[in-house]
């Protein structure tokens, strides 16, 4: 039978949770990546605590299984599901043959039979075996959580390049799951893990698949040379870059629209923007920045899409400052700070000058939200509290954001410039930051903060120390 149904109808998925039980010495469930988000977290804080003088390490919430599972309830609605019903497994392994156990996929099979969904959703990723498994017991499509976040990517991605990009994140992804495969084979369109390269012939031939993943890889290695043409015509003007990066949903997209006017869409779905946008920025000091608004990242983003979107990432890697965005409002912001460390260091860009900025602070107590923001607004705050919806903390996040950038750095000069170098007051106007003007015998004499580059230009106007205290 073949589902011709339009791509973007709503489908009705049940939700499949699992937590395994393992015990550590002081018998705690833990689970693997929570563990190595423990660990990034503890590294990313090491030099700070050990300048505070402090040993002990802070205490990081995790993703229980209930959170896990409303995660995976967040991310099927992205991918345009309808959740019909839901149930959560616990056990103290995992099955290899299923993952979850035959008999309760045979009481999942009835549930999900007496709701009438299209799809399973596995909070969990499943091998190929255990997809044909568990598909054959419940005679339903069964989708895990890796395939799920790449249809949410290819949902999303607009330009060419993000959709070459995805593209190759789902052949890598699928490569190994051609041999036998079951009742998502009988799918030849529409429905939610069928987007992208979908469900064709080409999946049945891998020598067609080898052949189409050495394409969009040369594809795309073509768009990795005309971007670093592109950054390199940036690198050559003083003008540094500013990556906003974080957890999907921090709501970066909307603080990158706040400092930027840009227009570029925010919304409460995960994974909203994929196709970086890079826009002009005036800090305080009147010095000009390019902010880039990057794709988000999640708990166990696949390695897939992380390797296919390096393109994109690379623009995290050239950065000249990261600034870190995180949810005020989420109980489980540091976890999730954790797992974006994961990613940063698996993009070799965890040493990069980094910037933590808490957002949503609209959405938390309002007395607690007027203190932090009374915090951020110190020019020795850690870390900055902002409402990118309400824009407010936004003055002191630029403020911030100029004292760390090292480019064309910004220092106190003297000047004195004939009245009638109007070009010269005019250059002044627009790349200074003038504190004081004195008009004297036909000339004006300025007290301003100006960058390397505008000073190079204005050599002969400027007045020694000495001579600047006599004037004065």
């Amino acid at each position: 039978m073949v589902d011709l149904r339009p791509e973007d109808s709503e489908e009705r998925a049940f939700l499949v949770g699992m937590e395994v039980r393992r015990r550590s010495g002081g018998g705690a469930k833990v689970t693997a990546q929570a563990q190595a988000a423990r660990e990034a977290s503890s590294a990313s804080s090491a030099e700070s605590s050990s300048q505070a003088g402090k040993s002990a390490k802070p205490s990081i919430p995790e993703f229980d299984a209930e959170e896990s599972l409303s995660e995976l309830r967040t991310l099927a609605g992205s991918a345009g599901a309808r959740i019909v019903g839901e149930i959560l497994q616990r056990r103290d392994r995992f099955d290899p043959a299923t993952l979850i156990g035959a008999g309760k996929l045979e009481e999942i099979a009835g549930a999900a039979a007496s709701v009438n969904a299209d799809l399973l959703l596995f909070d969990h990723d499943l091998s190929a075996s255990q997809q044909r498994n568990v598909e054959k017991i419940v005679g339903r499509r069964v989708i895990d959580r890796t395939q799920l976040i790449l249809d949410i990517f290819a949902r999303h991605a607009r330009t060419r390049e993000g959709q070459l990009q995805v593209e190759l994140a789902q052949l890598q992804y699928l490569l190994p799951r051609l041999a036998g495969r079951g009742v998502e084979m009988s799918q030849l369109g529409g429905g939610i893990g069928t987007r992208g390269p979908g469900e064709t012939q080409l999946e049945t031939d891998r020598r067609k698949i080898y052949r189409r993943i050495r394409q969009v890889e040369q594809q795309l290695e073509n768009v990795r040379r005309i971007r670093a043409q592109q950054r390199q015509r940036r690198e050559s003007a003083p003008v540094a870059t500013v990556a906003l990066v974080g957890y999907t949903n921090a709501g970066k997209s909307t603080l990158f629209n706040a400092l930027t006017q840009a227009g570029v869409l925010s919304s409460p779905n995960m994974f909203a923007t994929l196709d970086p946008t890079i826009r002009a920025v005036a800090l305080p000091s009147k010095r000009k920045i390019l902010l880039s608004d990057t794709v988000g990242f999640i708990r166990n983003l696949p390695h897939t899409l992380v390797s296919a979107f390096r393109a994109t990432l690379e623009e995290v890697q050239r950065a000249s400052l990261i600034v870190h965005v995180s949810d005020a409002s989420s109980r489980l912001s540091t976890e999730q700070d954790a797992q974006v460390e994961l990613v940063l260091k698996e993009l070799e860009a965890e040493k990069k000058p980094r910037l933590r900025v808490m957002n949503k602070v609209d959405l938390v107590d309002q007395e607690v939200a007027e203190d932090l923001l009374r915090l951020s607004s110190r020019g020795d705050s850690k870390i900055l509290y902002v409402s990118a919806m309400e824009g407010t903390g936004l003055d002191a996040l630029l403020a911030r954001i100029d004292s760390l950038i090292e480019e064309d750095r910004v220092s106190r000069v003297h000047l004195r410039v004939p009245q009638k170098e109007g070009r010269v007051l005019a250059l002044l106007e627009a790349k200074a930051r003038i504190y004081s003007r004195v008009y004297k015998d036909g000339a004006v004499e300025l007290e301003a903060d100006a960058p390397s580059s505008v000073m190079r230009k204005l050599g002969e106007y400027i007045i020694a120390g000495d001579e600047a205290a006599d004037s004065a």
